[in-house]
């Protein structure tokens, strides 16, 4: 049963008339004749009863006209649906993105998007995630990869959780062993190396000092991990920063511990929502739910 063989049902149902249905889809009057009566062959009933001046349905016709309908709707949204996608050859796509997505799934989907759709204009905006959800909120960017606030994402965006992470405690080698927590009370008697006010990752670490009233001074402030370890590494103080960053495989120069209490972050993905979402977007949602759904994803 193929799909043009249900479009001339459909058109004859419809016509009342092999001769207009024939008009209708552009082919002689004997094609569509054979195809119907091909098609009553393998189903193996008459679907329509052949009168001298129209054809009407049988029942087996009645009952077959809404498959055949609801066929050609879906194989119709298809090709909308890759006609829409096509159009992302000559689209664009601004994404901000945050510090510390060297080790997530980010550099693996931007590249299979680049070998999808190479025509994609893709724009990287690197900004502190205050800064880049304010962007995408006020649509200046598609969307983001952000430190999600701690309470929660503001109104207009939705979100996508990328990375489930925690702040640890990097202390000179030697130190300290690696499976003794340090408590916060700890990381303040010693100068701290973490990241800047502007940092969504700072409001995480002020808000855990806080509610354990303590004082929070940063002595050194940086975005960059690389340059916050370096720093333990020449014995400044204590970096309090993401475990999830690369740079902190085995470095035989510092050691890393977990805090006490734990300080949990998520890294998300945000987009605006309240309008319809641009194809390149889409595609870039449907690639992240194809790849992470694939095998040692």
């Amino acid at each position: 049963m193929e799909l043009r063989t249900l479009e001339y049902f459909v058109a004859v149902a419809e016509e009342r008339s092999f001769t207009r249905a024939a008009a209708r889809c552009h082919v002689v009057q004997p094609a569509i004749s054979q195809q119907i009566q091909a098609l009553e062959k393998e189903l193996g009933e008459p679907l329509f009863e052949r009168l001298p001046r129209q054809v009407v349905l049988t029942s087996g016709g009645a009952a077959l006209l809404p498959h055949a309908r609801a066929c050609l709707a879906a194989a119709a949204s298809a090709v909308r649906e890759f006609a829409d996608r096509s159009g992302l050859l000559s689209g664009s796509f601004a994404l901000g993105t945050v510090g510390g997505l060297e080790g997530t799934i980010v550099p693996r989907l931007l590249g299979e998007y680049h070998r999808r759709y190479p025509r994609v204009a893709v724009k990287l905006l690197g900004a502190s995630s205050p800064s880049l959800l304010a962007k995408v909120r006020a649509g200046e960017i598609d969307a983001a990869v952000v430190a999600g606030p701690p309470d929660g994402e503001p109104a207009g965006v939705a979100s996508r959780v990328l990375l489930e992470d925690r702040i640890v405690a990097v202390l000179p080698a030697g130190s300290r062993p690696a499976d003794r927590p340090m408590t916060l009370d700890e990381a303040v008697r010693n100068p701290v190396i973490s990241y800047s006010p502007e940092s969504g990752v700072h409001a995480y670490i002020r808000e855990a000092f806080a509610e354990q009233a303590l004082r929070l001074d940063i002595a050194y402030a940086t975005n960059d991990v690389a340059l916050q370890v370096a720093l333990v590494a020449e014995g400044i103080g204590v970096a309090l920063t993401s475990h999830a960053s690369p740079v902190l495989a085995a470095d035989p120069r510092f050691v890393v511990v977990p805090l006490e209490p734990a300080i949990r972050l998520r890294k998300v993905f945000v987009w605006r929502v309240g309008t319809r979402q641009s194809a390149p977007l889409r595609a870039f949602l449907d690639l992240w739910t194809e790849l992470s759904h694939r095998p040692g994803a």
